[in-house]
């Protein structure tokens, strides 16, 4: 199976992913338009700056040997001194140096050889042999360098990579440090597209037909003039070719760029949705003057019609749709910034399952690799660009370098994700703090909108405002530079807006996770829906919470991608299938709790963050409380069933009926050890859920999706333990050392339980269970052999699971 960076490149020819004997096939390959060749092993890491590390000549013999994508910093430790501080999640920031040898000859003549990286957190610099390539200081945008001029003939070539994180706190939330991304070689031909230079766009959509408009920018990077022309073939979901063009070559001078243009027709087109992501793929190839070819790439897009409203919000192929959406940090959690794709497959199903339908990329385009997947699932994406333009929210932020820099990472932004399906909305900022100062503030607007309007013209820019009635936004014209007015929180603000501008179009770009919240957008038809803070608890940004707390634990599901119970909630109010999930709540009285996202500055490096008082969880997936006498319990219901009763041992408790603000139903009952009971009683839907009170803990339950995992990088199986009774039951109060135990073909990655003041290092296979769980993430080798895991804890009866290991599963 392809390389999942590769995303179906057409007559691709593909060096081995693995080991480097198969690096010199790009001196040979001169017949393939496009040869790319994945660099992810044979790597060597140092934390430090030694001097001439960058030089051919630098001994790195002592460094430790390492796979990319790498994020040095996850393994910890944790440490109350860290210089980012509750913003970095306590973790160490700093610079890191990677280095690989390229056994590789000068391509032909005529040839061009690449090095492209998907992300490199932060301030980077990338050199060949000595010569520096290029640096960018944002950890959020695709590099590409030509490296070809530089390649020894020799054969042996060197390349390394500095990623600088020491200015911390430079983020907000944790964001890794090192090469996080894939990086691969690219060969071509002196005439080729441009990195982020295909895009293709879908217009006049109907049900017999759509036209796709491909623009191709094609630039020479050789040293005369040559012509350059397209060959295009667009094949449908399942690959039938389905349209077929060409552009005849033109002459471009040497160091230009021209636009290659056509549009092709497709019949009876099948849409891409949210239930239906059907996506089609335009392979494109550059072709000389006597057809010989010289590039290639393969686009995936989707046919889709969408459209935001001023009167009814958000619109796809035809149909009013409430966007109810998650903003999501990039972190995966036990691994950090360099998140393999089935942990995102995971927690993408998890979010689907409540109802979500859109996501936020909070505060930064994510992996190419993760808007694959939102592509593939069916969810809408905002896609934001930046947390901060001229004015700081950390010391060592990007305002140090937005000036200098906005349009560039802008541009290439856009570029690299534009013809993703899932993409309906742009984002150019977060909470800008510029606001305060609108001359300043209006100018590095229109600065962006030019840049992103002129890249994307397909899709509308917004931006999350930040308390707008403070800053002016509303009346002193700011709000409405917006193709679409986003706000943050204070939801009956926004719509007081439209309400005095109805030609505005809205939408909530970060929102409460409270009932009120949500039925104002509900209830408000031009509301084109909310993105709640957040879809998944993230690390860092604990500076509010203060030590030993490493991670905002915000979200509908926990670090480890397990729907906690204000995600079970939220799937009473969006999910669109029946839904019933029993709680026992044991502070019903308590009102949520509601932020409208202030807080204080992560602190300064020479500052400790100390823990501040934070609201008590009242709401439990249990019926195991501490005390297991007679006192009041409340039994909660979050259903979106009509009619839903209640039992206890057996005992009918009564039926209760929807309330119209979607409020979840409550029982007040003595507590009796046992059995709750909850079922829908919707005509045609049988639906139940159950809490038992849990005894004492008798062994490791382990659970797995699926009986294969992978070898590749995105390949990982994840393995849920549990500290059950003898019956089975969950015992929530288990804090059980679990220690998993990898055999066989594979190997152990992460363990994590989802704790919020757990500091026991990721890379540990000893996890203390929270809340009566924990989780290993492992990893195949290999091929057709058996991956034994073996979960132990003191004093219980182990766990065991086998898996087959298989190349590839994920893509």
């Amino acid at each position: 199976m392809a390389h999942p960076s590769l995303r179906g490149v057409s007559r691709l020819v593909l060096a081995a992913a693995l080991g480097l004997a198969a690096l010199p096939a790009l001196a040979s390959a001169q017949a393939a338009d496009r040869v790319t060749t994945p660099l992810a092993d044979g790597w060597t890491f140092f934390q430090g700056d030694p001097e001439g590390a960058e030089t051919a000549a630098f001994d790195d013999g002592a460094w430790a040997k390492v796979s990319v994508p790498h994020d040095w910093a996850i393994t910890g430790p944790f440490d109350i001194r860290a210089r980012a501080g509750g913003a970095g999640g306590f973790l160490p920031t700093g610079i890191g140096w990677y280095r690989k040898t390229l056994d590789i000859k000068p391509p032909a003549p005529g040839r061009r050889v690449f090095v492209e990286l998907d992300g490199v957190m932060e301030r980077s610099g990338v050199w060949i042999n000595g010569h520096h390539l290029g640096h960018r200081p944002s950890g959020y945008v695709g590099l590409r360098y030509d490296i070809t001029d530089f390649i020894r003939a020799d054969g042996r070539n060197v390349l390394a990579v500095r990623a600088d994180t020491d200015h911390a706190p430079s983020s907000r939330w944790y964001a890794g440090s090192g090469v996080y991304g894939k990086v691969r070689l690219i060969e071509t031909a002196g005439q080729h597209v441009e990195q982020g230079g295909a895009f293709v766009s879908v217009t006049k959509i109907s049900a017999d037909r759509a036209t796709a408009d491909i623009a191709v920018d094609v630039i020479n990077d050789a040293h005369d003039a040559a012509k350059a022309g397209l060959e295009v073939v667009i094949r449908d979901p399942s690959g039938a070719e389905v349209a077929r063009g060409k552009v005849a070559p033109v002459a471009i001078d040497p160091a230009r760029t021209e636009t290659l243009k056509l549009s092709l027709d497709i019949a009876s087109p099948k849409r891409w949705d949210l239930e239906t992501p059907n996506l089609y793929r335009a392979e494109i190839r550059v072709v000389g003057e006597g057809g010989q070819g010289l590039d290639a790439e393969t686009v995936r897009f989707g046919v889709r019609d969408v459209a935001f409203k001023a009167d009814s919000g958000f619109w796809l192929n035809g149909r009013n749709v409430k966007l109810k959406g998650v903003a999501v940090h990039m972190d995966g959690g036990a691994v950090g910034a360099a998140v393999p794709m089935a942990v995102w497959r995971q927690r993408l199903t998890a979010l689907k399952a409540l109802g979500v339908n859109a996501i936020r990329t909070a505060h930064n385009p994510p992996s190419p690799d993760f808007l694959d997947l939102t592509d593939e699932m069916g969810f809408v994406v905002m896609d934001e660009l930046f947390d901060q333009w001229n004015v700081s929210k950390t010391p060592g932020d990007y305002h140090l370098f937005f000036s200098d820099w906005h349009k560039r990472d802008a541009r290439d932004m856009v570029r690299r994700d534009r013809n993703h399906a899932s993409i309906i909305l742009w984002s150019a900022g977060n909470e800008i703090h510029d606001t305060a100062y609108p001359v300043q503030a209006k100018a590095a607007l229109k600065s962006l909108l030019a840049v992103m309007h002129a890249t994307d013209p397909t899709r509308p820019v917004t931006m999350g405002l930040f308390r707008p009635n403070v800053t002016g936004d509303y009346q002193n014209g700011f709000a409405d530079m917006l193709d679409v007015v986003g706000q943050n929180y204070r939801e009956n603000e926004l719509i007081a807006a439209h309400d005095a501008k109805p030609s505005r179009i809205i939408v909530g770009t970060e929102n409460s996770k409270t009932r009120t919240s949500w039925v104002a957008v509900r209830d408000y038809p031009a509301y084109a829906g909310m993105f709640l803070w957040t879809g998944i608890d993230y690390l860092g940004e604990a500076d509010r919470s203060g030590w030993p707390n490493i991670d905002n634990p915000a979200g509908l599901i926990d670090r480890t991608g397990l729907a906690k119970p204000i995600g079970l909630q939220r799937a009473s109010w969006w999910a669109e299938k029946p839904v019933l999930h029993v709680v026992r709540n044991a502070m019903p009285a308590a009102p949520p709790p509601s932020s409208d996202g202030a807080g204080p500055a992560p602190a300064l490096p020479t500052m400790i963050a100390v823990a501040t008082p934070q609201p008590k969880v009242a709401v439990y997936d249990d019926w195991t409380p501490a005390d297991l006498t007679p006192h009041d319990e409340t039994i909660e219901v979050y259903s979106n069933c009509a009619s839903v009763d209640v039992s206890l041992n057996g005992r009918w408790l009564g039926a209760k009926p929807l309330p119209a603000d979607a409020s979840p139903r409550q029982w007040s009952v003595t507590f009796a050890p046992g059995e709750v009971r909850a079922a829908c009683r919707d005509p045609g839907v049988k639906l139940e859920d159950v809490l038992r009170t849990a005894g004492k803990p008798a062994r490791v339950e382990l659970s797995v999706e699926g009986d294969k995992v992978g070898t590749g990088f995105d390949d990982l199986a994840i393995v849920r333990a549990r500290v059950v009774d003898a019956k089975g039951v969950v015992v929530p109060s288990a804090q059980d050392a679990i220690t998993f135990q990898v055999a066989g073909a594979g190997a152990f990655v992460a363990a994590d339980n989802g704790a919020p003041t757990d500091h026991a290092s990721f890379a540990s296979p000893t996890r203390q269970a929270w809340q009566g769980r924990a989780m290993a993430l492992v990893r195949g080798a290999g091929q057709g052999g058996a991956l034994n895991v073996t979960a132990t804890a003191p004093g219980l009866t182990p766990g065991k699971v086998v898996l087959k290991t298989v190349p590839d599963t994920v893509r």
